[in-house]
C-alpha cells in the first residue's frame, strides 16, 4: 500500500519580496512499512520536506497524496484532524510538557481524538511498554534522562497508532549510547510494521534505515536502498 505520493513538490519562502526556494521538484513515493531516512546538510531542504509531508506546512507547488487523499484540497481543520490521527512526531528537543508525568505526556494526543476514556489507560501503557518505559509512567518528565525523554516522545508518537512516524533528528540531543538505543527502538517498531521517516544530517544515523533519500540545495540528489545497514543492541552498541 502506498502511503505517500509526492510529485514535483516545491516550496518558496517570500520574506519581504526576497524569495528563497527551499524545495524544488521533489518526487517520490513511500510504501506502508518502509523505514526511510531523509538526509542532507543544514539548508538542504530536508526539514521543509518533512514539514510538508507531516502536514505542518503547505507546498508552493506540486501535489502530495497521503493515503490516496489530495492534501492540497483539505481545509486547515481537516489537515489538523488528519495530522493527529495519521501522523506521530518525534523531535530532537523531545517537546515534553514540564511538571507533567510521563503518562500524561503520552496521553496528550488521545485528548484530541475520539477514543473512549476507558481505552485511554491501556493505550498509554501499551505505548510505554513498546519503548520499555512503563516503569517510569508516573515519573515527571524532568526526572528522566535524555534517552528516557526521547523514548517517552516516541511513546507519545505511537499512542494514536499513526500511519507514519516522523523522527526529526531524534538522536541530536543524546549521547552515542542513548542515541543507539533510540535507533534500536525505531528499528524494532519498523519490524513490527510501523512506517518511519527519519530526518537527519548524520550518515551513521541514516544508515539505520532501509532507504535513504539524499537532499542538497532543496533537491533530491539520490534515492537508494541502504547496502550495509547499521544495527544496535539493547546496550547501546553497534552489532557486528
Amino acid at each position: 500500500m502506498t502511503l505517500i505520493t509526492a510529485k514535483n513538490l516545491s516550496k518558496i519562502y517570500d520574506n519581504e519580496g526576497v524569495k528563497t526556494q527551499a524545495l524544488a521538484d521533489a518526487s517520490f513515493s513511500i510504501e506502508k512499512g518502509e523505514f526511510v531516512a531523509i538526509m542532507g546538510p543544514s539548508g538542504s531542504g530536508k526539514s521543509t520536506l518533512m514539514q510538508i509531508l507531516g502536514l505542518l506546512d503547505r507546498p508552493t507547488g506540486g501535489t502530495y497524496f497521503l493515503k490516496d487523499k489530495d492534501v492540497s484540497k483539505m481545509t486547515d481543520d481537516e489537515l489538523a484532524q488528519m495530522r493527529n490521527s495519521e501522523i506521530g512526531f518525534v523531535f530532537q528537543a523531545f517537546n515534553l510538557l514540564p511538571r507533567t508525568t510521563v503518562f500524561e505526556n503520552v496521553e496528550l494526543p488521545l485528548l484530541y481524538d475520539e477514543h473512549p476514556i476507558k481505552d485511554t489507560k491501556e493505550r498509554v501503557m501499551e505505548a510505554l511498554r513498546a519503548v520499555n518505559l512503563e516503569h517510569r509512567a508516573f515519573y515527571y518528565s524532568n526526572q528522566l534522562s535524555g534517552g528516557e525523554k526521547q523514548r517517552a516522545a516516541i511513546a507519545r508518537a505511537l499512542v494514536n497508532d499513526p500511519a507514519i512516524i516522523f523522527a526529526d533528528e531524534p538522536t541530536g540531543n543524546l549521547d552515542s549510547k542513548s542515541g543507539l538505543q533510540v535507533m534500536l527502538i525505531l528499528q524494532a517498531l519498523n519490524e513490527s510494521g510501523a512506517t518511519i521517516i527519519l530526518v537527519t544530517h548524520e550518515t551513521d544515523t541514516a544508515e539505520h534505515a532501509k532507504r535513504i533519500i539524499r537532499m542538497l540545495d532543496g533537491r533530491i540528489v539520490s534515492d537508494e536502498l541502504v547496502a550495509n545497514r547499521q544495527f544496535a543492541n539493547s546496550k547501546g552498541e553497534l552489532t557486528k
